[in-house]
């Protein structure tokens, strides 16, 4: 394997900036100094850019099996890479449902093959497969998935008693989904009375309610409490749940951690008059008031990571009327560029992003050896031109579907060059495909 010699760039890493130069070889960082004097086989002169490690992205779905119409393994994985997340962890409600431990396996053995990020896949639960779910390995499978609120095909887990096993013995950490079903359901049924099938969009935020959001979340947090359980809540959309974490304990000792997505600190429910369906996710996108209340959980330590729920639908799909079209929507590309945008906004910091979007996932799961712009880890980085203002639009989106959220939105930052386990996977929007990425492993 080649090595690299990265010059002269703004390091961001743990809390710090600082100005250096970073030798890869072998896949690994062997190096960071404020001057390294060697010959690599690839000099990359970095002076102006910001090197940050590469973002772990805890929360994707990439479509594959079953759903390739809307994207798979390699589209989304090389979408990743040009917006700088070199590791992602995908969900099982894939078709079929990752259910089985063979069907588990069937995933990763695609990501061998196709996947030009880092790789790890969720084992699934329902209500009837927790033997399956036990046998698990846990050094190499980055957490269960719960959906505690609607989902694809056999994977709504409604059943207390359910619950109660999966929390009392999942040998790993459950990654959860929490809306009440029941609550969505009345809500659902109150305003199909109210209009029948035409319900605006804007509804979405009602239906999908911060009650459904807060019943299902504390009922996570208090089957948690009650087994101890390691439980990480994915995608967090009100301030009232925000409340329901601390940051009173270093976070490698948290037994309860909490996810935000960029939706959810970016989008309110100002602009479902605009964008309509585009904006449409599970959980829903909701006030501004429940927006800020996200970002200062996220600032302060109570969320602790930030993610995409990257979740492609066709166009055709998503321009179908509120109650046929899908929720969920592509953002890999775009995520650590609109999370600089705030940086420009003077609304998070560089090392909080690097902290959010990293290290706290690569701690949080305890991944083997990324994560961090250290000596001995793998070479995970990413160069940005944080003053390189680029427009979103049909001509540059890499998504599989072919639209963004954010198409027409100007960011300020720029992802250059993308290293993915000391591949240099993409560089000024050319990709290498020597090399494909590297499946996680957990210290567990």
């Amino acid at each position: 394997m080649s090595s690299i010699l990265i010059k002269a760039a703004t390091i961001v890493n743990e809390g710090k900036e600082f100005t250096g130069d970073v030798l890869v070889k072998d896949g690994v960082i062997e190096r960071v100094d404020s001057s390294i004097n060697i010959i690599a086989d690839r000099e990359i002169n970095a002076e102006g850019l910001h090197l940050f490690p590469g973002a772990i992205d805890d929360q994707v779905h990439f479509r594959e099996p079953g759903l390739t119409h809307k994207g798979n393994i390699y589209t989304e994985s090389r979408a990743a890479v040009a917006g700088g997340i070199t590791s992602f962890m995908e969900m099982p409600n894939t078709v079929p449902n990752t259910l089985t431990q063979e069907l588990l396996e069937e995933k990763y053995q695609i990501g061998a093959k196709d996947s030009l990020a880092n790789y790890s896949f969720f084992m699934g639960a329902s209500n009837d497969n927790l033997d399956e779910v036990l046998k698990t390995d846990i050094k190499n499978v980055c957490g269960v998935k719960v959906f505690m609120g609607s989902s694809t095909g056999n994977m709504l887990v409604d059943n207390r008693t359910t619950l109660e096993n999966l929390f009392a013995n999942s040998p790993m950490l459950i990654a959860t989904h929490c809306e009440d079903e029941a609550t969505i359901r009345r809500n659902l049924a109150h305003y199909k009375e109210l209009m029948g099938d035409d319900i605006p969009v804007r509804y979405h935020p009602i239906i999908r309610s911060e009650e459904a959001c807060y019943l299902s979340s504390s009922m996570a947090v208090e089957l948690a409490k009650k087994h101890n359980t390691r439980l990480h809540i994915l995608h967090i959309s009100t301030g009232k749940e925000t409340h329901l974490f601390s940051n009173d304990i270093p976070l490698a000792e948290k037994r309860i951690t909490a996810e935000a997505c960029i939706h959810h600190m970016w989008f309110s429910d100002a602009d479902y008059e605009t964008k309509g369906n585009f904006i449409k996710w599970n959980p829903a996108v909701k006030t501004a008031a429940d927006r800020d209340e996200i970002l200062k959980a996220v600032l302060d330590g109570r969320i602790d990571v930030i993610a995409t729920d990257h979740a492609p639908h066709t166009l055709a799909e998503k321009e179908q009327n509120y109650l046929q079209a899908p929720s969920g929507g592509p953002l890999v590309q775009h995520a650590l560029v609109a999370m600089l945008e705030l940086y420009h906004h003077g609304k998070i910091t560089l090392a909080q992003i690097a902290e959010k979007m990293a290290h706290n996932v690569a701690t949080i799961f305890q991944v083997e050896k990324r994560g961090f712009v250290r000596e001995g880890y793998w070479a995970d980085l990413v160069l940005v031109n944080l003053n390189k203002p680029w427009q979103v639009n049909k001509g540059n989106i890499l998504y599989k579907c072919g639209w963004s959220p954010f198409e027409e939105a100007t960011f300020r930052s720029q992802v250059v060059s993308t290293i993915v386990s000391g591949n240099l996977a993409y560089e000024n929007g050319s990709f290498s495909n020597e090399k494909s990425g590297q499946r996680l492993s957990f210290v567990r």
